[in-house]
């Protein structure tokens, strides 16, 4: 009787236990849930009436760890400071454009990177290393590495400033020389930022590989997260579905 007693006694404790388990984890779900409904998208800052809305949602205090937080910051800055460049390479290719007919290519090639890599850059580069440090995703800080390795590539290319691909580089500002020396002397301005945004870009990636490193992040766990957000995904799923039921019809035809 008295083992039985304890015996009782014990699966009435750990049954306790397990209940209080059981409530920690539904309230830590509960404020996942609310949480999750009081993150409304924050980025970019629009007024009200604006027509567009925000798109992403960002709060460095609150996802990004204390250790992650600089380099997070400074990677956005970067990214603002990569706009900053495209937009003054505009106006130092119209400025090329006025003072020489014959540079319109670079004046129209200027526009198309402005629109185009300023939103590229921010999808593809800068909102992966955000989740990459949010959430410790090995899968975001290879896709991060990837773009960005290319990103640097462009950076240096923009520095070098090659005649008739729309930026106002070294080569492009230095033959201006001989046209306008203050058409020149602004391109120089525009070329220093573009020499700016590489040798950032390059401190950078090796200031995030260096966090990289610390966070345990390696290529198995990428395929594994990978594997994970794929098999979760809705269409694939129905595409799944779709194909299985079609395969079970057929053996039941051939059959």
């Amino acid at each position: 009787q008295s083992v039985a007693a304890a015996g009782a006694a014990s699966l009435a404790k750990q049954q306790e236990e397990l209940e209080k388990k059981a409530a920690e984890l539904q309230r830590k779900e509960l404020d996942l849930q609310n949480l999750a409904a009081e993150r409304v998208n924050n980025w970019p800052p629009v007024p009200r009436i604006c027509p567009i809305k925000p798109c992403f949602y960002q709060d460095f205090e609150e996802d990004i760890p204390e250790q992650y937080r600089k380099i997070c910051i400074r990677m956005y800055y970067l990214w603002v400071f990569h706009c900053v460049t495209l937009f003054l390479n505009v106006w130092a290719c119209l400025a090329s454009f006025i003072t020489d007919s014959g540079n319109g290519v670079d004046f129209g090639l200027s526009i198309l990177w402005f629109f185009l890599f300023s939103p590229v850059a921010f999808i593809c580069w800068y909102r992966p290393v955000y989740k990459a440090f949010r959430s410790d995703s090995s899968f975001s800080f290879f896709f991060f590495f990837f773009v960005f390795f290319f990103q640097v590539a462009v950076y240096i290319i923009q520095t070098v400033g090659i005649p008739n691909w729309g930026n106002s580089g070294w080569i492009s500002s230095i033959s201006m020389i001989r046209v306008s020396v203050a058409v020149a002397v602004v391109m120089m301005v525009v070329a220093g930022f573009f020499t700016v945004n590489a040798v950032l870009a390059v401190i950078l990636l090796k200031m995030v590989h260096s966090k990289y490193r610390n966070t345990g992040a390696s290529f198995t766990k990428a395929q594994t997260e990978f594997s994970q957000e794929v098999m979760a995904n809705r269409s694939v799923q129905s595409a799944t579905a779709s194909a299985a039921t079609s395969a079970a019809q057929g053996m039941f035809q051939r059959n």
